[in-house]
């Protein structure tokens, strides 16, 4: 076929592209040898720019709250997470196929007590947040590709929660779940939005208290494979309750988030939560409180 033929179909291959336009390239290898081009750019600490990742925990988790006050991070700046510096003047369209709206509407209003009056203004000027009950969308139709397309192209992240919501195909069907990957794929990379998805931990995962490891997401291993990013919330266990010494609270209020799959990055170390109003996830430093336990009993 030859190079320059083979450049040519591959053009030929991208819709978008009109006919007798080149917009894909080899790499010039010299030149990246010389120059090591723009640097890696960053949605969410691991998580580059037109990629999709995944969050993966268990039913009750707070997997929902958790995208909630990630999606008014990224729009506001607000570190109620405690991840940092964020990004500025992100939009961000929140999809919730799982919660109705007085859910929601309770979660952002607890959520807006803990931010500032500017900030408040941010998140409502960037956020979108799209109850979707009684909807059953399907990420393997056509119309629903073309639909959120359109919502990428306005947006810098999308969050779908959850991906069980958004599709009637069986989960361990490797083929469709490709299919379903490459859809959002194919919106990242042409619209430059990026796309998270919530997903539920297996059985498997949850009964071995492995729900931090890259496997712990239900379903064909397709889901983790094909995601460049994965994230995950796991419930204390009742040994990590015993090392930090908590005995006076209901250790279910207790969340780790970390991430499992981070191809581009050595990824965050993994953080503490605990539960609050609304199930409103608020930072704690487990080691400091267990010391502080210590030194208290040791007063006495």
């Amino acid at each position: 076929m030859g190079i320059g033929n083979f450049i040519r179909f591959i053009n030929k291959q991208d819709p978008t592209v009109f006919e007798g336009e080149l917009s894909h390239w080899p790499i010039n290898v010299k030149g990246a040898f010389e120059n090591p081009g723009p640097r890696v750019n960053f949605l969410i600490p691991g998580m580059i720019r037109g990629s999709v990742g995944a969050l993966v925990a268990p039913g009750g988790a707070g997997k929902s709250i958790f995208a909630l006050q990630l999606a008014v991070w990224v729009t506001s700046g607000a570190d109620i997470l405690g991840m940092g510096e964020a990004p500025t003047d992100q939009s961000v369209a929140y999809l919730s196929a799982e919660d109705p709206l007085p859910v929601l509407g309770e979660r952002l209003y607890a959520i807006g007590e803990v931010l500032s009056d500017q900030q408040k203004m941010m998140v409502e000027d960037n956020l979108m947040v799209m109850p979707l009950d009684g909807i059953r969308p399907n990420l393997l139709s056509p119309t629903w590709i073309t639909a959120l397309h359109g919502l990428a192209e306005e947006n810098d992240l999308i969050i779908l929660d959850t991906l069980r919501r958004f599709h009637g195909c069986d989960e361990n069907d490797g083929s469709a779940m490709a299919r379903l990957l490459g859809n959002l794929e194919l919106i990242a990379s042409r619209t430059g939005c990026s796309s998270l998805f919530l997903h539920h931990t297996s059985k498997a995962a949850l009964w071995n208290q492995a729900g931090d490891q890259q496997q712990a997401s239900r379903g064909s291993s397709v889901l983790t494979d094909n995601v460049r990013w994965q994230s995950y919330l796991a419930t204390i266990t009742p040994g990590e309750a015993k090392k930090y010494r908590i005995t006076t609270e209901p250790i279910s209020r207790y969340v780790r988030f970390g991430v499992s799959k981070a191809n581009y990055h050595p990824g965050i170390h993994p953080r503490w939560f605990i539960r609050g109003t609304a199930g409103v996830l608020q930072p704690v430093d487990l080691v400091t409180q267990a010391s502080k336990r210590v030194q208290r009993r040791a007063a006495v």
